[in-house]
């Protein structure tokens, strides 16, 4: 078996509603050797959600002294809440040659290309702007002004998809989930995420033999 030397850095951005939360957990359930990067953020917890799990919930003063302390890879304000992304979980997790799953929006990605190199996008996006209305009012914590609000920055969001490496239109969630989960697992076997010491070892191996 071929043994990776360091992780990659899988960015999944998409408009909320688009089912992004659930096929990111479902990927970190039945992939091994993927590790999801735990974000920060200002805004409070929502029904079930556990800290350290879903997000690490701070206050926007400990927030701001990260910020000074340059802790975060990246950062962004979606709704007047405050999300980071820290660097050193992100290092530790690709450091030990595992991958990262990182759910973050348009904005964090884009700081993130331009930090970073190992890194593979990905957008997920609505099978139509109807279908993510509908999906937002079946949620029971959105108000009208809510979905309003939320329409119109996903509007803005879907426009960025062009930058990404790879597209998943979330029509049916096994489909989707197999789509993404192919993704990741082909990125696993290029040859520049491999072991070189392994793959010179071959490269001898076949000299050797055709001599």
């Amino acid at each position: 078996m071929l043994k990776r030397i360091k992780g990659t850095l899988f960015i999944v951005s998409a408009p909320s509603g688009t089912g992004k939360t659930t096929l990111c957990k479902k990927l970190i359930e039945n992939i091994p050797d993927l590790k999801e990067s735990v974000s920060f953020t200002t805004r409070s917890p929502r029904a079930g959600e556990v800290n350290n799990v879903d997000y690490t919930f701070i206050s926007s003063k400990q927030f701001k002294q990260k910020l000074e302390n340059s802790e975060f890879i990246e950062y962004a304000e979606v709704f007047g809440n405050y999300y980071g992304t820290s660097q050193k979980r992100i290092e530790d997790i690709l450091s030990s040659g595992c991958d990262v799953l990182l759910d973050i929006d348009t904005q964090g990605a884009r700081q993130l290309k331009e930090r970073l190199k190992n890194i593979v996008t990905i957008f997920i996006l609505p099978p139509s702007l109807d279908v993510l209305a509908q999906r937002l009012k079946d949620r029971n914590n959105n108000t009208s002004g809510d979905i309003a609000i939320r329409l119109e920055k996903s509007k803005a969001e879907i426009k960025e998809f062009q930058n990404y490496d790879f597209l998943v239109i979330n029509d049916e969630l096994i489909k989707a989930y197999r789509d993404l989960e192919s993704i990741i697992i082909s990125n696993r076997l290029k040859r520049d995420c491999l072991d070189t010491d392994r793959i010179n070892e071959i490269s001898k191996y076949l000299e050797n033999d055709l001599h």
